[in-house]
């Protein structure tokens, strides 16, 4: 009788602290007053050491929600290195772009990250609309109230884009010579996916996904219901069953480790019309500020940094760091893959801002 319950005890004991990370974060979440998804997000506003700032601004009449973050001792009398933090396709602040600001943060920069325009917590109707020009000018406001806020040095403003968000700070770093030093971590190529589909499998359909772009279009202006992609719910055997990392791992970063209320896959059907005449990596030429690229050495999304990569051809200091070992998610979340991630920005922030 001793001998069963000693085994049930350890029992008990093992599945205690294996408590998956996925529960432990949505309970920080829950008790979060941010409500940050992140390992280690800040909790409180304590003086003497990193704090975070919910703002607001607008563009063109749409309300804009966004988290500074100040660093440690931030003295508004000083002057701080600041950077702009653009999220991933689907994500918002809390999530991953949140970690990348606060790590920064606790480096002594001044960051920023917002929900985008008609996505997240931020206002805009119909709502998840996904157009490139839209995420473009994210980055642009960002930048300007950002360089309005007390402490930030405007001649040492950075550019960081993660994601679908890399792809959007590239096309903006293009023209907005206010960032000083661009960087990006698992950059997203949104236009060229959406167009060929993720490593060119939809090229058979493209015709036909453009007429449904347009139709739904059409439905929108004759105030018709809104059409959606992305919103189909996988079960756990169907996420599997997906033949690429980045999805697999997506559904369970944004559906379970790391899920926001706020975050969502879907977006407007018509926004495809935009989207697929995108592409992020035209006019890289125009980058001359110093570059810095980083993706996982083991992520499926590799080819879209390195062909950015290979056509910033006037970038100044550019640089691909490969994290060795890492999937795209994976540099979303994993503390040593992260670790990596941060470090090697705060270097290029320190050297070229």
């Amino acid at each position: 009788m001793k001998k069963i319950v000693l085994i049930i005890t350890i029992v008990i004991s093992i599945i205690t602290v294996q408590m998956s990370s996925a529960q432990i974060i949505q309970k920080e979440r829950k008790q979060n007053p941010y409500t940050l998804v992140y390992e280690g997000a800040i909790t409180e506003n304590v003086k003497g050491k990193v704090n975070i700032y919910p703002v607001t601004y607008t563009i063109k009449e749409i309300t804009i929600v966004a988290n500074v973050y100040t660093p440690a001792n931030y003295d508004a009398s000083k002057k701080y290195p600041a950077v702009v933090i653009a999220h991933p396709n689907g994500g918002v602040k809390e999530q991953v772009a949140g970690l990348y600001a606060q790590r920064l943060a606790e480096q002594g920069y001044i960051t920023i990250t917002a929900d985008a325009a008609y996505q997240g917590g931020s206002g805009g109707e119909p709502r998840n609309v996904d157009k490139p020009a839209n995420r473009i000018e994210d980055v642009h406001a960002m930048a300007d109230f950002i360089s309005q806020y007390k402490g930030v040095d405007t001649s040492r403003l950075g550019l960081l884009g993660i994601c679908g968000g890399g792809g959007y700070s590239l096309k903006a770093a293009q023209s907005d010579k206010r960032f000083k030093a661009i960087a990006t971590v698992s950059m997203f190529n949104s236009g060229v996916v959406r167009r060929n589909g993720f490593m060119n499998s939809q090229f058979s359909t493209i015709q036909q996904r453009l007429k449904e772009a347009s139709d739904a279009r059409t439905q929108e202006a004759a105030g018709g219901t809104i059409m959606y992609v992305g919103d189909t719910q996988l079960t756990d055997k169907q996420i599997a069953a997906l033949p690429f990392d980045l999805y697999r791992e997506g559904f369970e970063y944004y559906g379970k480790t790391h899920a926001h209320p706020n975050s969502t896959f879907k977006y407007t059907k018509s926004s495809l019309m935009d989207l697929m005449t995108f592409d992020a990596s035209t006019n890289m030429d125009l980058i001359n500020q110093p570059l810095l690229m980083i993706a996982g050495s083991k992520a499926d999304t590799f080819y879209m940094t390195d062909d950015a990569f290979n056509k910033a051809t006037n970038a100044k200091n550019k640089e691909l760091f490969l994290i060795n070992g890492a999937t795209h998610i994976e540099t979303y979340w994993k503390p040593d893959y992260v670790l990596q991630a941060v470090n090697k920005l705060g270097n290029f922030y320190q050297t070229n801002l």
